[in-house]
């Protein structure tokens, strides 16, 4: 077989999906009456928060896993992960009776943390990455024979991923773009796979595929660029669940054959579309899980309707759920920071929060600064933390303090 071609078929999805029924759901599909407003068309949310272990993982650790020989099983398996693919690999274990080793990086959420134990895993921590404990997982399978079940990199893998796209278009059948938060590579690389040979068999319109990557771990583009899986020099975002440095092989060339564009989303984007699925929604998903909703809200006219929005894993600490809302709450203007200077006389500070309250923003935090050699001797620099209710009001609220005379920085 010609290594550059995809080597995943449709009949492998198929095959696949035979495998997962009685382990894995039929996911939900919820109508956005709200992004399809913002976007000017339908737009659907294709629910893996919902799956079983909280992401699409389970569909392709399961349809690896069962297809181990009796000896294999016996030698029992190993997996890198930062939490989904370790929980999708877990319980698949426990379904099989196999033992399960996996590694995650320092820092793996606490809720997949547990849920992975839970299930009756090893849980073993190395490295700061996901590459980290992946090459440990190597050198853990080299040495005891276990055998390594790749979070992407692998046949079927794509193949049980692949059984997402065959859902949205039983669904979605008039779908025109779907979106989908792009790490590895192996749930966009099946479900674009599933998609787009649907179409061909079917004689249908083309449904246009999009990759959804945090820009600040967006190994695709660059990769796709040259030809090859290149690897990323470093990576920083908070999307944990596609904070991968370099593409697998068979997913990148399922995805350079499959996948119309890869786009890329800030870590403001991707927290603003956490609190809006949480707030509009009622969906808690993790910052990956938000990728392909954030390239929504960043870019309303560029994707056809119908649209369906992959939420890709819902698995989020609640201590880092409430740092991500206030980053979502920030980004999206309902808090605002300022350093106001006002006079150094009784009332003054007063004055400044009297025209605060006459404008509707809420008084968080209030700080003084007086000893600052910036500052002239009848000056105070008042530091404040306001919530308002989006980024026109935060506008008008920095714009009357300056028409009140007030030196204000943002």
């Amino acid at each position: 077989m010609n290594p550059t071609l995809p080597s995943v078929s449709l009949a492998d999805v198929r095959a696949a999906r035979e495998l997962l029924r009685g382990v894995s759901i039929e996911t939900p599909m919820e109508e956005s009456r709200w992004l399809s407003a913002l976007v000017g068309g339908p737009v659907l949310l294709k629910c893996e928060n919902l799956q079983r272990t909280g992401s699409f993982k389970i569909r392709g650790a399961y349809t690896r896993m069962s297809r181990l020989t009796e000896a294999e099983r016996a030698r029992g398996v190993v997996a890198a992960s930062a939490g989904n693919h370790a929980q999708g690999v877990a319980l698949a274990a426990q379904m099989l009776g196999i033992k399960a080793t996996v590694f995650m990086p320092e820092g793996a959420p606490i809720p997949k943390l547990n849920a992975t134990r839970g299930y009756g895993a090893e849980v073993i921590f190395h490295g700061a990455y996901l590459d980290e404990s992946l090459l440990e997982a190597l050198r853990f399978a080299d040495s005891t024979g276990a055998v390594l079940i790749h979070p992407f990199d692998h046949e079927d893998i794509v193949a049980g991923q692949g059984t997402c796209g065959l859902e949205i278009m039983e669904q979605a059948p008039d779908v025109e773009t779907v979106l989908i938060p792009l790490g590895g590579g192996g749930l966009v690389a099946g479900t674009a796979l599933a998609i787009k040979e649907l179409c061909r068999e079917q004689g249908r319109p083309d449904v246009r595929v999009v990759g959804v990557q945090a820009a600040g771990a967006a190994a695709y583009p660059k990769s796709l660029a040259t030809g090859a899986p290149v690897a990323l020099d470093s990576m920083s975002t908070m999307a944990d669940g596609i904070a991968v440095g370099r593409p697998g092989q068979v997913p990148f060339d399922a995805v350079r054959e499959y996948v119309d564009d890869v786009v890329t989303v800030s870590e403001d984007s991707l927290s603003n579309a956490l609190v809006l699925l949480l707030e509009r929604a009622k969906m808690v998903v993790e910052p990956a899980g938000a990728a392909a909703v954030a390239a929504m809200l960043d870019r309303p006219h560029e994707f056809g309707t119908p649209a369906v929005a992959v939420l890709s894993g819902g698995n989020v600490d609640p201590l880092l759920m409430g740092k991500l809302i206030r980053h979502g709450m920030a980004a999206a203007g309902r808090y605002l920071q300022l350093r106001v200077r006002i006079p150094d006389t009784p009332g003054g500070l007063a004055k400044l929060l009297g025209e605060l309250a006459a404008l509707g923003a809420n008084v968080l935090e209030v700080a003084h600064e007086r000893l600052s050699t910036q500052l002239q001797i009848d000056e105070v620099e008042v530091r404040l933390q306001l919530e308002t209710r989006g980024l026109p009001h935060a506008e008008k609220v920095v714009g009357r303090l300056r028409d009140c005379g007030y030196q204000v920085w943002e």
